[in-house]
């Protein structure tokens, strides 16, 4: 209702400023009112529709108001965040053993999103998280950084309970590439230097050539000391990636989750970045979200989810001798 009314003043105000135009030009010209009495009946006319632009004006920034408001009270009745064990588990260097043992989750306690999740990953191996949108795959990557609490259930690294880590103990662990690329304002080495600020320019180079980006960088006008907005609005959206995946290759991480890594870089660059990776990911365990199976066919173990399950698990082979939900999937994308 009250997005209506901002249109519908001013075009009461246009149609009555309209309407007066007329009467007062027809009366002008029939002898009854002169040029200046017409001149200060439309300035009176303005006073009085003043108000009610200004009116107009109010609402709109009351409905400003009230939305942030909502938000704003949305993230005060958030409930808190669990605090960190007191005499916490330490991980220094994990050696990338990740399971997933009987996990129940929801964002609503009475609505479960996931009904025990178990699945296991060696390491250095590579899984893949395939399915439609909305699938839960994301959601999984999140409890495995714990951003979220899990209901029921257990996930470990190495062994160790993850629950009975501090979060940034157990993040350390990780290298995370999202499909939304976040670069800070600054130059080009510090935003590649962000998980390890403490990197020589010599360390940050060769992050750099590993993720296909330093030669892009070196045409730039101050090459790795060239500077970037907080929307790094002179780059391209592939560029803004490669320089987010230089991070992962500087922090040498034992574990890496690529979320749609490569959604935003062409062919011929995912092809480049793809040798790379497969480099990087030797001896590490790594957890790739795509929608393209092309970048997952090697993978060791493929889990397919759907409504938040995981409804098929297995490597390329398997999954399609099973003629399930997988094969159809991948037949709908290369035939």
């Amino acid at each position: 209702m009250t997005n209506c009314v901002n249109p519908l003043i001013r075009l009461l105000t246009r149609l009555a400023n309209v309407v007066i135009a007329i009467v007062a030009g027809k009366a002008m010209l029939d002898g009854r009112m002169t040029v200046g009495e017409v001149q200060a009946f439309f300035q009176y006319v303005n006073q009085t529709a003043e108000p009610l632009t200004e009116a107009s004006f109010m609402i709109n920034s009351l409905q400003s108001a009230l939305a942030s408001a909502k938000r704003t009270f949305e993230l005060l009745d958030a409930e808190e965040e669990t605090p960190d064990p007191a005499s916490p588990a330490v991980l220094e260097k994990a050696k990338g053993h990740i399971a997933f043992r009987h996990v129940s989750f929801g964002y609503r306690p009475d609505q479960l999103l996931m009904k025990d999740i178990s699945f296991e990953a060696m390491p250095g191996q590579k899984i893949a998280v395939v399915g439609s949108t909305g699938a839960g795959k994301t959601t999984l990557v999140n409890l495995l950084m714990r951003f979220y609490e899990i209901d029921r259930g257990a996930i470990t690294v190495d062994g160790v309970n993850a629950a009975q880590m501090t979060r940034s103990g157990l993040r350390r662990n990780f290298g995370m590439v999202l499909q939304d690329t976040w670069l800070f304002s600054g130059t080009v080495a510090e935003n590649i230097a962000y998980g390890k600020p403490d990197a020589t320019r010599e360390e940050i180079i060769a992050a750099a050539k590993a993720a296909k980006v330093d030669y892009f960088i070196r045409t730039m006008p101050h090459g790795y000391d060239t500077m970037l907005d907080n929307e790094a609005a002179n780059l391209s959206a592939g560029q803004r990636q490669l320089i987010t995946i230089a991070r992962v290759f500087l922090c040498n991480p034992p574990i890496i989750l690529l979320d749609e890594a490569t959604s935003s870089v062409d062919t011929r660059t995912e092809v480049e970045i793809g040798k790379a990776m497969k480099a990087l990911m030797q001896g590490r365990t790594s957890f790739v979200i795509a929608h393209r199976l092309s970048t997952i066919r090697d993978a060791d173990t493929i889990l397919f989810m759907e409504q938040g399950n995981i409804i098929e698990q297995g490597n390329h082979k398997e999954l399609l001798a099973k003629k399930g939900a997988y094969a159809a999937l991948y037949y709908s994308q290369f035939e």
